[in-house]
């Protein structure tokens, strides 16, 4: 079945997306408005984007009339914000965090969420997660939609301060096991890692070998 983009509602459009892109990691960002309300959303459109320096990207759709979400418009005033895994322990009130709260509630307490300072940046961490992500924004980039009305924002960040549970550290990298990370599927579907296996890269001059 051939579908084209341009003749699909962009809701279509989207359903086909989280459809075929997947699993999607989710970055669980905090941000702290104007008046210091931390507000806690989950993201997964979110992605590396580079390694030197470290930095993350996630997109944020715009709501209806053009209006940001807290999280980027919080992001655009502020310059920095905390990135955090979602795993099996907190999925479940990750994904309170997704409700449509007012801008004034803070949805870190709504959920039940714990909050530490930062090292980094002034925007609080999240305890409850094992791996946090302090990050300083390097740029927003409109996407989609028109000139004067894009359909989401693509934030990119630095990452200046890792922050890794002590049990999950292992020469330097991080145990998936341990972490048990989630992540989202089509619909209202989250899923966990399952089985994992290791397939090694082989050298083009092993490749030729295999195939005489």
């Amino acid at each position: 079945m051939r579908l084209d983009p341009k003749q699909l509602t962009q809701k279509e459009n989207y359903k086909l997306m989280i459809g075929s892109v997947l699993p999607r990691p989710i970055a669980f960002v905090t941000s702290m408005n104007q008046e210091g309300i931390v507000n806690a959303a989950p993201f997964s459109f979110y992605t590396a984007v580079s390694t030197n320096p470290p930095m993350i990207g996630f997109t944020v759709n715009r709501k209806p009339g053009n209006v940001q979400k807290d999280t980027a418009r919080n992001i655009q005033l502020k310059g920095e914000f905390v990135v955090h895994v979602v795993d099996e322990a907190n999925v479940t009130m990750v994904n309170e965090t997704a409700t449509e709260f007012p801008s004034e509630v803070s949805e870190v307490e709504a959920a039940g969420f714990t909050l530490a300072p930062s090292e980094v940046v002034k925007v609080p961490r999240i305890r409850e997660s094992k791996v946090q992500l302090e990050c300083k924004l390097h740029r927003i980039i409109p996407m989609g939609g028109t000139a004067d009305a894009p359909n989401s924002d693509f934030i990119v960040g630095e990452i200046v301060q890792f922050h890794v549970q002590d049990d999950l550290l292992m020469d330097g990298k991080i145990n998936t096991d341990q972490l048990q990370p989630v992540g989202r599927l089509a619909g209202l579907y989250y899923g966990n890692i399952g089985e994992t296996y290791a397939m090694p890269r082989k050298s083009y001059e092993a490749w030729l070998e295999e195939k005489k």
